[in-house]
Order: structure tokens, then sequence, then C-alpha cells
């Protein structure tokens, strides 16, 4: 034999030798687990049973769309009569989408200026004046 080889021998005998110990020293220093809370119930085996069957019977509270199971009928906040009767004021307005131009002639309002006013300024404001604020 080679010294080489011993010596490979010899560290793998003392690797074996260190691993043992530290398996030693770690089974000596094991822990138990007690879990978060220790186990203690007020409700028999029974109890608990019967709660299982009824969550069971119940359906997933989760579930959407079809899974969703039947669906209940809404409960309106308005007569049957006040639907009715404002479905056929909106049926009869012209136009119940019109916005803006095609909503209709606007009602003219009365300005707070004067014609002649509006036009100096438009003047004035074409001819580079500074208008007076």
């Amino acid at each position: 034999m080679t010294l080489s080889s011993k010596l490979s021998k010899l560290s793998k005998l003392s690797s074996i030798a260190a691993m043992a110990l530290a398996a030693a020293a770690g089974a000596a220093h094991a822990e138990t687990y007690e879990g978060v809370h220790p186990l203690t119930s007020a409700e028999s085996r029974a109890d608990v049973a019967a709660g299982g069957v009824v969550a069971a019977r119940i359906g997933n509270p989760y579930a959407t769309g079809v899974d969703a199971g039947p669906m209940h009928a809404p409960v309106a906040a308005n007569s049957r009569e006040a639907v009715r009767a404002e479905a056929v004021a909106t049926a009869r307005n012209a136009d119940p989408y019109a916005e803006g131009a095609s909503s209709g002639v606007a009602p003219i309002a009365a300005g707070a200026v004067d014609r002649a006013t509006v036009r100096a300024e438009a003047y004035a404001a074409a001819r580079g004046h500074a208008l007076p604020l």
C-alpha cells in the first residue's frame, strides 16, 4: 500500500467518525413538537360528525355561475306601478339616448352681457388690443 491510499482511507474513516459523532450529538438534543395549541375540545365526536354532515349539505359557498345553484329573486325597492309609470314616461320621450345637438332645440338663455358689449370685445381681441379684466 502506498502512502496516498493510506491517507485516503484515513480521511474516509475520519469523515465517517465525524458524521457519527454529529448524529449522536443531534439525537441527544432533539426536541419534540408539541403543536401550536394543545388539543382540547368541548364537543363530542358525535357533535363534530353532525356538524360535518350539515356543512357538507350546504354546498360550496364559493361557487360561481352555474355551480352556485338557484338564484333568489331580487327584492325591488319601488312598487310595480311606479316602475311601470316610469317606463311609460321614458318610452314616450322623443329620444332617450339623445345628447348634445341631437337632443333637440336648446332653450334660449338670456345672457348677462348685452350683444353690443360682446361684439366690441371680439373686435378688440381681433385687433390685438388688451381686454379689460
